[in-house]
This record gives C-alpha cells, structure tokens and sequence, in this order.
C-alpha cells in the first residue's frame, strides 16, 4: 500500500431520537447540502408510518434496514484472463451503507406525492419483506448463490 489509510469519520447523532444511524441515513438522503430538509422528510416519513401501521416509525425504520441489508454479495475477479463473479460475506458497516443506498434510492424512483410519502411507502414495504429494496436485496443472493462454484477463489 503506498498510502495510509483514510481516518474513520465520526457522525454527530440526529437531534430528535439520538442516534447515529439516524444521521447516517439523513447523510445519504441529503441532495445540495440541505440537511434541515432531509432530517424534516425523514422525520416526515416515520410519523406518516405512524398513522398507517399505528406502530413505531423507528422500529419499522430500523426492521427495515435490517431486512434490505444484504448478507452476500459478488466481486468481480479477474483471473487466468476470464472475469468470474465471487460471492463474498459482506462487512458490517457495507451492508448498512448499502441498505441505506437501496432503501433511498428506490424511494426515489416510486410515484408518490412527496419524498416522504414515497420514503415511508418503501420503509413499510421493505419491514414486510416486500418492496424494490427487498427485491434487490433478495437478487444479490441469488446472484451469490448462482456463482456458490467460484467461491475457491476467494482472496
């Protein structure tokens, strides 16, 4: 390695639940800067949960996360000059980031009034297991599984 490693960033938590994950989320829900308007959409989105599931829009939040996070995941790997795709375990922190990465991104693409509406649309189907980020979840591993023949090489 010719360069060292780049310091562990350390978020603030978020001011209403304090948590750190909670600002995390916001981080990757922000566009141009506008934290006040992420955390009022997030916020926004768990109360909407609140008034049609009648039940906790952070612990729906938080199963959410839990189910869209994926365990496996394939890396691409050149050898012998053929690329094959090598399932590997996930670490703990990439499989939260890209649990959030999916859960805002497919929020995004659904049809829905405002970002909140479609963000806790998403979170409530994501806690069901039903959903575009629980789909893609779901993809990954079949994708892993279907390659299980070149786990021998594994780095």
């Amino acid at each position: 390695m010719r360069k060292k490693r780049a310091p562990k960033r350390y978020i603030q938590p978020d001011p209403k639940f304090g948590e750190v994950l909670v600002s995390q989320f916001v981080n990757r829900l922000m566009w141009s800067g506008k934290k006040s308007t992420a955390y009022t959409v997030f916020y926004g989105a768990l109360d909407l949960i609140e008034e049609r599931t009648k039940e906790s829009g952070l612990e729906t939040w938080r199963k959410a996360l839990q189910n869209v996070s994926p365990s496996v995941e394939v890396r691409s790997r050149r050898i012998g000059g053929a690329n094959f795709q090598i399932p590997t375990e996930v670490r703990g922190e990439r499989k939260l980031s890209m649990a959030i990465k999916w859960l805002i991104q497919y929020s995004r693409a659904r049809n829905g009034k405002s970002m909140a509406d479609k963000l806790a649309s998403e979170l409530v189907a994501a806690s069901k297991g039903e959903g575009a980020a629980f789909k893609k979840k779901e993809d990954t591993h079949r994708m892993a599984d279907a390659n299980k023949a070149f786990a021998h090489f594994r780095f």
